[in-house]
């Protein structure tokens, strides 16, 4: 039995999506044991990013470079690891955020893996910054209730749902679309005393309701977890936001260019959606170094449209 059903995955990179998933399949049974097998979230380190890894971080990210080597990956940019490294393939470039969410590993709340392709160029740097627009597949694997991936080869976005009677992953949707206009925002409303104007008048005008100058009544929610967020998001509509801000550290918010914000702004755009810095379309942008971050705005159109007029 296939690990996906290959039907609508591009011939030349069908070997790169069986290894995600085959990855993927092991990933979740790990999680799914939880505390009965090793502790997942015991600290074990820092990444180049100064977040704390978790045992899971990284054995999911030896996991994955083991198996994309053989598939036809050359350059292997990792979120939990300093620099490029070389594997045995030829024709592409894939970074991976091997497990995003993992401060919720303890809480069993989804989590997931997020990847990008690109085709391999002369060198790493050259594979990976350069404009998002070039990216040839995105997606992301995400461990929840389901175990599902949702993936872009730049002719929309679909999605898979592992079937756990045979481990497959099996489509289900051929054209996510996110509605153009929102009820529901994300944001992490711990640190609103750090947000720039722009981000504050958004939120203002979105908590006033239907007597505000938005003329409708707004949701909130926060996962802490991008890939969450951003399934949520293509399932139901909404929009999600994590800018910069004053604190020192956060000037260009937390997420990376390479390993997060390209291949989500892909996801998006494909289903629908709109993906900016704030201002800018992300897929208009390059990442001037591997681990640079950057502010990040994306879901229903109009929402992210309102955002960049109120950033002027």
């Amino acid at each position: 039995m296939p690990v996906i059903e290959p039907d609508k995955i591009p011939a030349d990179l069908l070997p790169v999506i069986e290894a995600l998933c085959a990855t993927g399949i092991d990933v979740a049974a790990t999680i799914a044991r939880g505390p009965l097998g090793q502790s997942l979230g015991a600290g074990v380190g820092e990444n180049t990013g100064g977040d704390q890894q978790k045992a899971l971080d990284v054995m999911a990210d030896e996991a994955f470079e083991k198996a994309l080597g053989p598939a036809g990956v050359k350059y292997y940019a990792s979120e939990e690891q300093e620099s490029v490294l070389t594997l045995g393939g030829e024709k592409f470039a894939l970074a991976i955020d091997p497990l995003d969410g993992s401060s919720n590993i303890d809480v069993n709340v989804s989590i997931g893996t997020i990847f990008s392709v690109f085709p391999a160029g002369a060198g790493p740097e050259e594979s990976f910054l350069r404009p998002a627009s070039e990216q040839i597949a995105a997606g992301y694997i995400i461990f929840g209730p389901q175990c599902g991936l949702v993936v872009t080869f730049g002719s929309g976005t679909l999605m898979y749902v592992l079937d756990p009677a045979d481990t497959c992953f099996k489509l289900v949707e051929t054209g996510l679309s996110i509605p153009a206009s929102a009820k529901e925002y994300a944001i992490n409303a711990g640190y609103r005393r750090h947000w720039p104007d722009y981000v504050r008048s958004y939120v203002e005008q979105a908590e006033a309701g239907k007597d505000g100058p938005r003329g409708k009544d707004f949701g909130f929610r926060w996962v802490a977890s991008l890939v969450a967020e951003t399934h949520r998001i293509l399932s139901r509509g909404g929009v999600f936001l994590y800018t910069g801000d004053a604190r020192p550290a956060y000037a260009r918010g937390r997420l990376r260019m390479v390993y997060e914000v390209a291949p989500m702004a892909f996801l998006v755009e494909q289903a629908g959606g709109k993906a900016t810095n704030g201002k800018d379309p992300i897929l208009s942008l390059s990442a001037t170094e591997l681990h640079q971050k950057i502010p990040f705005v994306f879901g229903a159109a109009e929402e992210v449209d309102h955002v960049a007029g109120l950033h002027g």
